[in-house]
């Protein structure tokens, strides 16, 4: 997160003859300029938007993160049937294609120790159990009141 002094000196830096090309990645709404009590959107000042060109993304579709988990599982050599891959793609549409992701070597240690190479719709399921994902995690932290105090 970059503060009104940074994006100053972004935007003189966009001014000068050889003009660097620069790329901004934001999930943030309008939220406070850092360093400022002015509200904008994606927290960048208005006069930098202004040049911005922005670019709409789409979230993943379920097909779609299935089949870049099956391409993630075959490139570190994990064995998941089509149900597993279906159970995470779901789980990734619930939370997160990261945390989707992040499941596949716990679900791997866990078909191990069972003595199998091949994840099952059951291992995954099993994870998921264990482990929160971010936003479960900040609701969770949420609802335990004065526990980060």
């Amino acid at each position: 997160m970059l503060d009104i002094e940074c994006f100053t000196y972004l935007n003189r830096a966009l001014e000068s003859t050889l003009s660097p090309i620069v790329v901004f990645a934001t999930n943030r709404g309008v939220c406070q300029i850092r360093g400022t009590d002015i509200l904008s959107p994606h927290g960048i000042p208005v006069d930098l938007l202004d040049r911005m060109l922005i670019i709409r993304t789409m979230t993943y579709t379920v097909e779609e993160m299935i089949q870049i988990l099956s391409i993630r599982a075959s490139v570190e050599k994990i064995e998941v049937d089509q149900s597993s891959l279906q159970t995470l793609g779901e789980i990734g549409e619930r939370t997160s294609l990261r945390y989707a992701v992040q499941m596949l070597t716990p679900s791997r240690i866990i078909a191990e120790t069972c003595g199998r190479t091949l994840i099952t719709s059951e291992d995954i399921i099993e994870v998921d159990k264990l482990f929160f994902d971010g936003k479960a995690s900040a609701k969770l932290l949420a609802a335990s009141e004065g526990y980060m105090k």
